[in-house]
């Protein structure tokens, strides 16, 4: 009689290797914490931050009257306390207008980052999801309806761009309704806003409403440093909230099903993340306008810039503060000495050329 055996197989068997990172990433470990980091996007966004100083400081010395531009060494040594005068009180009223356009560049390109993340769509960009808009709206109500000065306007600004967002989020995005949704919610609240915001505009006085107007565009002149006061704050509160919440906004990266698969609750983070990106849009904004482009336009130059699956936020927040600090300086000096254009007409120039470009090189993507 014979009998079979079965055997196991002599061959074995083993996982494949895991593939290796590129050579551009490199593992830094500090105690228990390891950070990543991409030496390209870390290249790129070492020039952006030094294009910025740059700027920047030749910002300082522009005049926009018959009077020539100030050097970079007179500004520096303005700035080291050894130049007073004439040069030393142009630099201290050219400052907040600077301040502001760098960290609001920042604090806008972090906002857009983060709503094109979460929707993972070009267009979740508060100015397109009607947050500026709305914060325009309440800077107009407390300018025009009730008479308030400066600080209430700034005020007004802020409860505006936080009241537009929670609208949005409660119509758009509330039950796991859908991103998409969620930006057709957003642009439906933003016309609307714009209808009324024009009322306001339309029936107010002549004065009244060439100021609301200018202020509606965007602007950074005339500003003082306690007006700098609510962006740095705004920041310093956020950025540390936003490294805490970032893993896990990277998840939704292949969107909210996967998120959700991987033990993220998505409902909480999707909230905490509007309540980030609105207060981001709002510092900005509450203080000089609703600056239209740059958080559209900066996540996605990051994207391209650098070999990053997703938007990087850091290379992000220096784009962002790289496009509103050169605009400012072109606002300032495309039709000086004669007028100052506001920095949004800029911006607008800027992201419309960038638009009709995207849209070129779709179109020819695809008819390869």
């Amino acid at each position: 009689m014979t009998t079979s055996r079965s055997r196991s197989s002599d061959v074995e068997t083993t996982a494949p290797p895991p593939a290796p990172w590129p050579r551009r990433i490199r593992f830094l470990r500090l105690g228990p914490v390891s950070l990543k980091i991409d030496l390209l996007a870390t290249a790129v966004t070492v020039v952006l931050v030094v294009a910025t100083a740059l700027i920047a400081l030749w910002s300082l010395g522009i005049s926009t009257t018959s009077s020539p531009n100030l050097g970079l060494g007179e500004i520096f040594r303005v700035l080291a306390g050894l130049q007073s005068g004439s040069a030393a009180d142009r630099v201290v009223a050219a400052a907040p207008a600077v301040i502001v356009a760098v960290l609001g560049g920042i604090s806008l390109a972090l906002s857009g980052a983060i709503f094109q993340t979460v929707t993972r769509n070009p267009l979740g960009s508060p100015d397109i999801i009607g947050f500026t808009t709305g914060a325009y709206t309440g800077a107009l109500v407390a300018m025009l309806v009730f008479g308030l000065g400066s600080a209430g306007t700034t005020v007004g600004a802020l409860i505006g761009c936080l009241a537009t967002g929670v609208a949005v989020y409660f119509l758009g995005m509330r039950g796991g309704t859908g991103n998409y949704r969620f930006i057709v919610v957003g642009i439906g609240i933003s016309a609307m806003l714009v209808s009324f915001n024009g009322y306001l505009v339309a029936t107010a006085d002549v004065q009244n409403a060439g100021s609301a107007a200018a202020w509606g565009m965007g602007n950074l002149r005339d500003l003082t440093m306690s007006e700098t006061v609510p962006v740095f704050v705004v920041l310093a509160i956020l950025l540390p909230v936003l490294a805490v919440v970032t893993p896990r906004m990277r998840m939704f990266e292949l969107g909210a099903d996967s998120a959700q698969s991987k033990g993220v609750d998505t409902g909480r983070t999707e909230l905490l993340l509007l309540v980030v990106g609105v207060g981001f849009a709002a510092a900005t904004t509450s203080v000089a306008g609703p600056i239209a482009f740059v958080a559209l336009v900066a996540p996605q130059l990051a994207a391209r810039l650098t070999p990053s699956a997703g938007i990087p936020l850091v290379t992000s927040a220096a784009v962002g503060a790289t496009l509103l600090v050169s605009s400012d300086a072109i606002a300032r000096t495309v039709l000086a000495p004669t007028t100052q254009l506001p920095v949004g007409v800029v911006t607008t120039a800027l992201g419309g050329v960038y638009l009709l470009f995207l849209l070129m090189a779709q179109a020819r993507k695809a008819r390869l």
